[in-house]
């Protein structure tokens, strides 16, 4: 059986990679989304290993030390987020592609890691300000929220280069049609 690939998003918040993944999960590409790991405590129905696989942060940093993580971060103290390279593992040796919706840096460095086994792609806004728009017509932050989510967007669209592929979401179904003929080059 053939091994999977890795299909690595990012972007900036509200740039609508959410949206173009759960879209991909659709179609007949064998994906399948990986699974992140956290030390944060369960919340309402979530279940270990379906929304994520919950630790101990005193577990999470065991896995850190041996090497366990593929990418990890620690966003709050003893709050930390990450990818077992476990998870990954059994995704592509089913045959499997992996779908990852992740930060910049931690897109950046799963590719490092997989290389030509791995396809990254920057979903982008058409600008700052469209985004802005766009958080706004979201209604669900509030504006000192949207203009904290406009600072790091602008700090995230200086690493689209690193990516391997950048695809501008202006209207949502050109950008899926886009990333899909990528999917297809790819796989």
């Amino acid at each position: 059986m053939k091994k999977g690939k890795l299909l690595i998003f990012s972007a900036p918040s509200g740039s609508g990679k959410s949206t173009i993944v759960q879209a991909l999960l659709k179609k007949d590409y064998k994906l399948e989304f990986s699974v992140s790991a956290t030390s944060r405590s369960p919340r309402g129905d979530e279940q270990h290993g379906k929304e994520y696989y919950f630790l101990t942060p005193e577990e999470f940093r065991f896995k850190i030390n041996q090497g366990d993580f593929l990418e990890w971060e620690e966003v709050y103290t003893d709050n930390y987020y990450g990818t077992l390279r476990s998870e990954v593992e059994r995704i592509t040796s089913a045959g499997y592609n992996v779908i990852f919706d992740v930060d910049v840096v931690g897109g950046i460095n799963i590719k490092k890691e997989f290389d030509e086994d791995a396809l990254s792609i920057f979903v982008q806004p058409p600008s700052v300000e469209e985004l802005r728009k766009r958080l706004i017509g979201r209604a669900t932050d509030s504006m000192d929220k949207i203009e904290q989510r406009l600072a790091k967007a602008e700090y995230e669209l200086e690493y689209a280069s690193q990516f391997d592929k950048v695809v501008i979401n202006d209207k949502l179904d050109q950008a899926i049609r886009d990333t899909e003929k990528l999917l297809n080059d790819f796989l």
